[in-house]
């Protein structure tokens, strides 16, 4: 497996350094594996001082416009003053985002356009070039409580602004619900195949999804509970810099509860000895900007509980990434022991 993935990164190199000429400030440049998650990330740098962050789109995950419609929010949220996002470089065609055809390269092609892959979909992908943020991926040694704290406030800032802002029209983003998560055709695949998960676990797991599912179904989908996103605040998307905490990477925003952005920000540590103290420190903030009704905050742990399961389905699908590697032998055992937690106190 470590081999098919060493070829496939070293296809990718090719076709960015091939591809960085549609960018006219990348000229000359270089680009450097920084990240292989949901999509493969690299940093450019070129001799002249020029440093920017290109995202290599993993294929059939996002089409032209649901990429399209990302950018918009994260520029809106810029410009009407929200929080700051990652600004895009566009390309020397004016377009924030670029295409390419990857069929054109093993082709020995000179020119990697998108037109030369013509009907065939499947050998095209899409490029986004952003300025680099100066800083470093956050970790719970930065004073965790504080950067909880200043989740709960920048979640709490999105949603006051996904209440008001106009979608642009053809905006195109999916939804993160039970049925997309714990349903029949879940977007990350089926939890039951997450990796290391022993055959006697799965009616522990069923009895956790169903409660889960029939807990949101009793909490419903309203304006003040449900809308745009961004969905997945946790350490991996927070940058430190000199000028504070940093959100990046809207690769998953769309629509879902907001509560779910808080379950997102304990993203593999939801059995962390601190996890309350998150909890608290996280509403602390989100309580300075947006009032939070009472029977969203008795379900903090059903969202938490919606996350684990959605990532014990990912970490099956993901066994490249780095974080998968790391956890996949005891993360199931993990959350088997969370959900005998949490069915002691919350099932019907």
């Amino acid at each position: 497996m470590s081999s098919e993935i060493d070829l496939e990164l070293a296809k990718f190199q090719q076709l960015i350094e091939r591809s960085l000429n549609l960018w006219p400030q990348a000229h000359g440049a270089t680009a450097t594996l920084l990240n292989v998650s949901e999509n493969i990330v690299y940093q450019v740098q070129s001799n002249d001082g020029f440093r920017a962050v290109l995202r290599l789109h993993r294929q059939n995950n996002h089409n032209k416009n649901t990429i399209q419609s990302e950018l918009a929010w994260m520029d809106a949220l810029q410009h009407d003053g929200v929080i700051p996002t990652p600004q895009v470089i566009r390309g020397g065609n004016g377009e924030q985002i670029q295409t390419v055809c990857c069929r054109a390269l093993e082709l020995g092609a000179k020119n990697i356009d998108s037109k030369l892959c013509m009907d065939r979909s499947q050998d095209i992908r899409h490029l986004v070039m952003y300025q680099f943020i100066d800083g470093r991926e956050a970790c719970e040694a930065d004073n965790d409580l504080s950067i909880f704290t200043r989740l709960g406030e920048y979640a709490a800032r999105l949603h006051n602004h996904t209440e008001t802002w106009q979608l642009p029209a053809n905006f195109q983003r999916g939804t993160w619900d039970a049925s997309t998560l714990l349903g029949q055709q879940p977007l990350w695949g089926r939890w039951q195949e997450g990796p290391k998960l022993q055959a006697q676990s799965i009616p522990l797991l069923q009895r956790l999804s169903d409660t889960v599912q029939a807990r949101l179904l009793k909490l419903g989908r309203e304006r003040s509970n449900f809308g745009l996103i961004h969905a997945d605040m946790r350490y991996a998307n927070l940058m430190v810099t000199d000028a504070g905490i940093r959100l990046i990477d809207f690769d998953d925003c769309g629509f879902g509860w907001h509560l779910y952005d808080f379950a997102t920000a304990v993203s593999f540590i939801e059995d962390h000895p601190k996890i309350t103290d998150y909890k608290c420190a996280w509403l602390e903030g989100y309580r300075t900007r947006r009032t939070l009704a009472k029977d969203q905050e008795t379900e903090m742990d059903t969202f938490i509980m919606l996350r684990r399961l959605a990532l014990l389905a990912w970490m099956g699908t993901h066994p490249e990434v780095d974080i998968v590697k790391r956890l996949r032998e005891q993360y199931a055992a993990g959350t088997c022991r969370l959900a005998e937690s949490y069915l002691s106190t919350h099932a019907g």
